[in-house]
């Protein structure tokens, strides 16, 4: 049923501890309750919750970009709520006037080199290395410009931690148990513990979908540019997306794990349901990536990254009342001097906006 609209077993192996999978379920629990409590006041609406989960096994692989979960929840439009970036936002002086709403999310990514088996550190293959983070956000709405009707702005602040007290390790030989799938054998070598921080921005403009052929369906664009600066990555990236179907959304698009930005609340034309095709394609220009440069204040396992990666991306995404659900496969380009082939995995998101 449709909600009311915002104006605006242990296998064989040997095992392991559950400490990460456990570790992070609890976080997670604790960070939607506390999204909750922020949120939730009388007659007010609590907002959008967003989990997404990337995984390559979606296409029989299990390396490098392995895994990425993430929970988030943004706030109905123009929440008065507790909001950390406000200071941060006047100094960098991007504190624009519009639709404004704010966002709290946690996160953990994996990474791996992709022979599972070898015990020695592998100098030709990427790092193994888990990052774990709390993000805080800020997306404000505004009129748009260039024939766009409107822009959207986000900034996003990412503190966590990268290294064995990420339990990337944990997580991953935990799943793998489960699924009883062999455990990689060279977690000894990931990256050292080192704090993190990431200070993203993006922009994205949209107009109202277009009629397109035939009469029934709808078509858009949406693109964006962006970047992000900190000890864990710092790059510059342009690209944007093309959606195609029926009743296209007044949205920004899916989200995105790996840059952080989120899916913000849909403004459907007609109130019914919406089905509708994408696909998008992004070039970074990188600087910095912990993940293959290394650790920052310390010695580490490190590769020659490539400095410009670019993704391929296609999908599928439905939209009922207060439920969506989309479906991304992404294509990315080598990341490192040496990588034997591009990445592909896959990247499920749900949301669901509690009126």
């Amino acid at each position: 049923m449709p909600c009311r609209r915002t104006t605006e077993p242990a296998p064989h192996r040997r095992q392991g501890r559950a400490k990460g999978p456990i570790l992070s379920a609890a976080l997670l629990l604790v960070g939607s309750a506390a999204m909750s409590a922020t949120a939730v006041a009388e007659d007010t609406p609590a907002g959008t919750y967003t989990f997404q989960f990337e995984n390559d096994l979606f296409y029989g692989a299990d390396r490098h970009y392995t895994n990425g979960a993430r929970l988030s929840w943004v706030s109905p439009p123009n929440d008065k709520g507790f909001d950390p970036l406000s200071g941060l936002l006047k100094l960098l002086r991007l504190n624009h006037e519009g639709s404004t709403r704010r966002g709290f999310a946690l996160a953990q990514e994996i990474y791996t080199p992709a022979d599972r088996r070898r015990t020695d550190l592998i100098d030709d293959d990427r790092p193994y290395a888990g990052w774990l983070y709390l993000a805080t956000s800020r997306h404000t709405e505004t009129a748009g410009s260039g024939g766009f009707k409107r822009k959207l702005d986000s900034v996003e602040l990412d503190f966590g931690i990268v290294g064995p007290h990420a339990y990337g390790k944990e997580t991953q030989d935990y799943v793998h148990d489960l699924r009883v799938i062999d455990r990689f054998d060279g977690w000894h070598h990931q990256l050292r513990d080192e704090p993190g921080v990431v200070l993203m921005y993006e922009r994205k403009w949209r107009d109202d979908p277009r009629p397109a052929f035939p009469k029934s369906l709808e078509m858009d664009v949406v693109p964006h540019v962006g970047g992000s600066i900190g000890n864990v990555l710092s790059h510059v990236n342009v690209g944007g997306a093309v959606r195609y179907g029926h009743n296209v959304p007044e949205d920004f698009g899916p989200p995105s794990l790996m840059k952080g930005m989120r899916t913000l609340d849909s403004h459907q034309n007609d109130g019914g349901y919406s089905l509708y095709a994408f696909a998008g394609a992004e070039a970074r220009l990188v600087a910095w990536n912990i993940f293959l440069d290394g650790n920052t204040f310390r010695d580490s396992h490190r590769v020659d990254k490539e400095a410009l990666v670019a993704d391929l991306s296609i999908g599928l995404a439905y939209e009922y009342g207060c439920f969506k659900i989309a479906y991304t496969s992404v294509l990315r380009s080598r990341e490192f001097q040496g990588q034997a082939d591009n990445s592909r995995f896959g990247s499920l998101s749900v949301s669901w906006r509690f009126p």
